[in-house]
């Protein structure tokens, strides 16, 4: 392939497969669960089947959309055709801008760990480090991503796998060697009930755990570079269920089932280091700490690849500076990726130097795109079967179940958790400063967009005339 001429399918089925599997699990599930368990108690459970439904329905969606038309650009690439350029620019854009965040944010996660077994390294030094050795990755080919990638899910994968299993034994008394006096399904009720700050605490929540999902869609932008795209987003898609049943819902049973939902130690050690800790494993906390490193680094490997992707399918599509769209002989979007990881190395800096001002504003501004993502997809969707419906039929091997009637719920329920979210007043990083903050980002985006639009209308006809009057001057 000559260099510029496009991206490669370098990705195999079973890098898709476990890109798929691993997209679920992020390190917000291990580091982010302990203060939804604090908020609702055991009912922390209902506020994970609630956005995993959420995930499922979307994950339908975009599943229709992406069977019929794989695309690096995805639910952009899908908005760009069903509402608007502007929509296409403008979420494509946001995502992007969430992902870089996200690489700086995983970085100095990794970096912490990684400093308390080495602390002769700064933590700043760690983040580079990390961040430099993921992007020589990415930039080798898309096969290295596919197999680093492989090997992190994969390890995720075992290691959740084996927590529910060990767990499970221990609720039911059977592990060999365990002797928990606090284990037991009674924890689900015994400790001031299932829900014990009310009803209301549910949708609480819903706030705490609906980023942690975010990544699930990124197994259809991953699609185009594959052998069979249509295979591995109908597959993807299919199996998004059971991932989420398992991992999420399977994992967080086990932990207020091993330890009650108001013991320090969740607060204290975090929610799986502290359920391994009540069955008295040696070494648990450190065999945590390198899962949540491992998740950390497949969050960063695949933030990289998504945010390069993204902004390899802005540059097709004239969204973005022309040489986003060039590829290497290898069919690497070098420049792309670059430019994504240049972003995230001035975010990892703001970390540091600027934490409480400009990093916080780049957290809470970019906190809201997974709702506004979800809200696009359900819109495009909506616009996107009837077109597909009407000029290629044949292409619909996923659909939407119960279209349009659940697409409108679903999309009234991400409006109804945005409104929620305003009504969260409590602290810098409030769901209301998250929401204006991430609303104004978007505004700004929007009006970008719409302004390129009409330099862009201006000069079709000034270029239509010169080109009139080129081939007058011929004849």
């Amino acid at each position: 392939m000559t260099p510029g001429s496009g991206l490669q399918a370098g990705l195999k089925n079973r890098h898709l497969s476990m890109i798929a599997i691993g997209g679920v699990i992020g390190a917000g599930l291990f580091v982010g669960s302990s203060s939804g368990i604090a908020t609702a108690g055991p009912g922390i459970l209902l506020s994970y089947a609630l956005v995993g439904t959420l995930v499922v329905l979307v994950m339908r969606m975009l599943g229709e959309m992406s069977a019929a038309n794989p695309t690096s650009g995805s639910f952009s690439a899908h908005a760009d055709r069903a509402l608007g350029r502007w929509a296409g620019f403008s979420i494509g854009w946001l995502y992007w801008f969430f992902w870089v965040v996200v690489l700086a944010v995983e970085a100095t996660a990794g970096a912490k760990i990684l400093e308390g077994w080495i602390p002769a390294v700064p933590q700043w030094g760690w983040a580079l480090i990390v961040m430099a050795v993921l992007t020589a990755t990415n930039l080798v080919s898309v096969g290295s991503y596919g197999e680093f990638e492989f090997w992190f899910a994969g390890i995720k994968v075992v290691a959740i796998g084996a927590f529910i299993v060990v767990g499970a034994l221990a609720v039911f008394g059977v592990l060999p060697g365990a002797h928990s006096d606090k284990a037991g399904v009674s924890n689900l009720t015994a400790h001031g009930g299932f829900l014990p700050h009310g009803p209301g605490a549910i949708l609480t929540g819903v706030l705490l755990v609906v980023f942690s999902f975010m990544g699930s869609e990124i197994a259809t932008l991953a699609a185009g570079e594959s052998e069979n795209p249509q295979r591995a987003v109908t597959k993807s898609t299919n199996s998004i269920i059971w991932r989420i049943g398992v991992f999420y819902l399977g994992s967080i049973l086990v932990v207020v089932c091993l330890l009650p939902w108001n013991d320090p130690s969740i607060a204290t050690q975090g929610s799986y280091v502290a359920a391994l800790n009540s069955l008295n494993i040696p070494h648990a906390g450190e065999i945590m700490n390198f899962i949540v490193l491992t998740s950390v680094l497949s969050c960063l490997n695949s933030g990289l690849y998504t945010a390069s992707r993204m902004a390899f399918s802005l540059g097709q599509r004239g969204d973005a500076p022309k040489a986003f769209a060039r590829t290497n002989a290898r069919g690497v979007p070098m420049a792309a990726i670059l430019a994504s990881v240049l972003f995230g190395f001035l975010a990892v800096f703001f970390n540091y130097e600027f934490p409480d001002t400009v990093f916080l504003f780049l957290v809470n501004s970019s906190g809201a795109v997974a709702l506004f993502v979800w809200l696009v997809i359900c819109f495009s969707q909506l616009r996107m079967r009837r077109i597909i419906q009407k000029e290629a039929p044949e292409k619909l091997v996923v659909k939407m179940w119960l279209y349009p009637y659940l697409t409108w719920a679903t999309a009234a329920l991400i409006v109804f958790v945005l409104g929620y979210m305003l009504t969260d007043t409590k602290g810098e990083s409030s769901g209301r400063t998250t929401v204006l903050l991430s609303l104004g980002v978007a505004a700004a985006v929007i009006i970008t967009s719409l302004i390129k639009e009409k330099v862009a209308a201006k000069k079709r006809p000034a270029a239509a005339v010169e080109d009139q009057a080129d081939k007058v001057s011929v004849g």
